[in-house]
C-alpha cells in the first residue's frame, strides 16, 4: 500500500461517479415519440407530440457537460437554449449560447446571463417543454436584482453582499435564503416565468443534505423561506451594518408584507415543474468507498452531511484517527474513513485559501500537537468541482512528512492556521490537490487513511 497514491485513487472514482456527462446519457433516451428518463430517485416519460418545442435552460459550474449530453440526446428537437457557465468552462454546442458569468461573486455578465434565461422562459408556452440544467454555482452566474417598485438593489448591492455571507461563515444554505429573497429568477420566480410550459430540472446536488429549494437558490421548485428568515440570518451573524442599505430595505419590506414572497407550494409555475436529482455527494462517497475496498481497506462511510467550521471538523477527524491508529477502532487496520459535505470558514487572518485546505492545515496542526497517536494517519479534504476558495487546488493533503518538513523549515503551522494561510504553507509542503476543473460539483469529500 502506498497511502499517498491510494488517496489520489480513492478521490479520482469518486469525481468519476459523478460525471454530469456520464450521467445525462445513462438516464436520458429518445424512445420513439417519447423522451424518457430513468434517474436512481426519478423516472418520467414526456410524450414529446405534445411538446412541439424543446427549450433548455442552464446555470452552475456543470451546466457545460450536461448540457453537451442533452444536446447529443435530442439534437434537432432542440429549439433554443442558454445556459450560464463559468469563464473557461464553456463546451463545444450547436444549439444552446452559453454566457459566462462571475463566480462567486456575480458580474454584468451574470446579470446578462440572467436576462437572457428569463427572455426564453418567457416565451415557453403550453406546447413547450423546457430542460433546466441546474448545479452549484448557478446562483452567482446567473444573478440578476429583482426588481420592486420603489426598490432599487444593484448588481454591486448583490455583490457586496455576496462578499460579506462569504466571510461571516454562513452555510451555503444560509447564503441562497438570502439570495432568493434578492434574486430576479431565484426561489421559484424561474417557475413562475417557464409557466404554462411543462419543465423538468436536472440537477446535481453541491448542498448538504440535497434540499432541491437550496442547489443554485432553487430557481424552479417552490420556497418555503421567507424575508423574515433571511433578515434573521443576517441579525444572526451581525452583518445587518454592513450590508448596503437598498438590500436591508428590500428585504425589510418583504417581511412587511409591502413586497411579494417568493413562491410557494402550490403555485402555477411549481405546479408543471418536474425535477430529477441527478448526482450527489453520497454517490461519490459510494464509488470512493468501492475503491478503498478494492485497494484493500476496511471503509466506513462516516456521513454525507459534515457542516461547521472547516477547523472543528479537522480536529474531530483527527480523534477519529488517533482511535483507528491506537485502539483498532472502526475496522482492523488498514482503515478508510470517508466523509462529505460541506464546511465553513470564519476569515479571522488575511491569507489565502479555501475550506478544504484549511481543513487539511487544521489535520497538520493536530498532527504536531501529536506526533505519536497520528503518526501513520494520511488526509486529504478537496472540493469536488476543483476550486477550493479562490484558488488554483482542489484542497489539501495533511501527512507526518509535511509535520516534519514544516519543522524543519521552521514553518509554524499555528501562525498560517491563525491567518487562514493554508495555501501559502501547503504550497511550500507540496500538499496542494490540483485537479483543474472537474466539470461537476457535489460539495466536499474528506478521505482519511490509517494503514497498518
Amino acid at each position: 500500500m502506498d497511502p499517498n497514491t491510494d488517496l489520489r485513487l480513492i478521490a479520482e472514482a469518486s469525481l468519476a461517479a459523478v460525471d454530469p456527462y456520464a450521467m445525462i446519457k445513462r438516464s436520458v433516451r429518445i424512445d420513439g415519440a417519447f423522451l424518457r428518463i430513468h434517474a436512481p430517485e426519478s423516472q418520467f416519460v414526456f410524450d414529446l407530440t405534445l411538446y412541439p418545442r424543446i427549450f433548455v435552460l442552464g446555470f452552475g459550474k456543470a451546466a457545460g457537460p450536461m448540457a453537451r449530453a442533452i444536446e447529443e440526446v435530442l439534437g434537432p428537437r432542440i429549439d433554443k437554449g442558454v445556459i450560464a457557465v463559468k469563464p473557461g468552462h464553456q463546451m463545444e454546442l450547436r444549439r444552446i449560447r452559453q454566457v459566462a458569468g462571475g463566480h462567486p461573486v456575480p458580474d454584468e455578465n451574470s446579470v446578462r446571463a440572467a436576462a437572457e434565461i428569463a427572455a426564453l422562459a418567457d416565451e415557453a408556452d403550453e406546447h413547450t417543454l423546457v430542460i433546466v440544467l441546474i448545479s452549484g454555482g448557478g446562483s452567482s452566474l446567473m444573478a440578476a436584482p429583482a426588481r420592486h417598485a420603489g426598490h432599487a438593489v444593484t448588481l454591486a448591492d448583490i455583490q457586496e453582499t455576496t462578499r460579506q455571507l462569504l466571510a461571516c461563515g454562513a452555510t451555503i444554505a444560509e447564503i441562497n435564503c438570502i439570495r432568493k429573497h434578492l434574486l430576479m429568477l431565484a426561489g421559484g420566480r424561474l417557475a413562475d416565468r417557464m409557466f404554462p410550459a411543462a419543465s423538468v430540472s436536472f440537477m446535481l446536488s453541491d448542498v448538504v443534505g440535497n434540499d432541491m429549494e437550496t442547489i443554485a437558490s432553487g430557481p424552479a421548485c417552490a420556497d418555503s423561506s421567507t424575508y423574515n428568515d433571511s433578515l434573521s440570518i443576517i441579525e444572526y451573524y451581525g452583518i445587518g451594518r454592513a450590508l448596503p442599505e437598498p438590500v436591508m430595505d428590500q428585504l425589510s419590506a418583504g417581511a412587511s408584507g409591502e413586497i411579494p414572497e417568493t413562491p410557494k407550494p402550490g403555485s402555477p409555475g411549481v405546479s408543471k415543474a418536474r425535477h430529477v436529482m441527478l448526482g450527489t455527494n453520497l454517490h461519490a462517497l459510494n464509488a470512493a468507498r468501492e475503491e478503498a475496498e478494492r485497494l484493500g481497506y476496511h471503509t466506513v462511510i462516516l456521513t454525507s452531511h459534515i457542516a461547521g467550521e472547516a477547523r472543528e471538523v479537522a480536529r474531530v477527524l483527527a480523534a477519529m484517527a488517533k482511535d483507528a491508529g491506537v485502539f483498532g477502532c472502526a475496522h482492523e487496520k488498514p482503515v478508510c474513513l470517508l466523509s462529505g459535505g460541506e464546511t465553513t470558514v470564519t476569515l479571522r487572518g488575511r491569507g489565502r485559501g479555501g475550506r478544504n485546505q484549511e481543513m487539511a492545515l487544521a489535520f497538520l496542526w493536530e498532527m504536531e500537537k501529536d506526533p505519536k497517536s497520528l503518526s501513520r494517519a494520511q488526509f486529504l479534504a478537496f472540493s469536488t468541482d476543483g476550486e477550493d476558495g479562490p484558488t488554483d487546488a482542489a484542497g489539501g493533503f495533511a501527512s507526518m512528512p509535511m509535520v516534519e518538513k514544516a519543522r524543519s523549515e521552521r514553518l509554524k503551522i499555528s501562525e498560517y492556521l491563525r491567518d487562514n494561510d493554508s495555501y501559502s504553507l501547503l504550497k511550500k509542503l507540496d500538499g496542494l490537490f490540483v485537479t483543474g476543473p472537474t466539470n461537476t460539483n457535489v460539495c466536499d469529500i474528506q478521505i482519511l487513511l490509517v494503514p497498518r
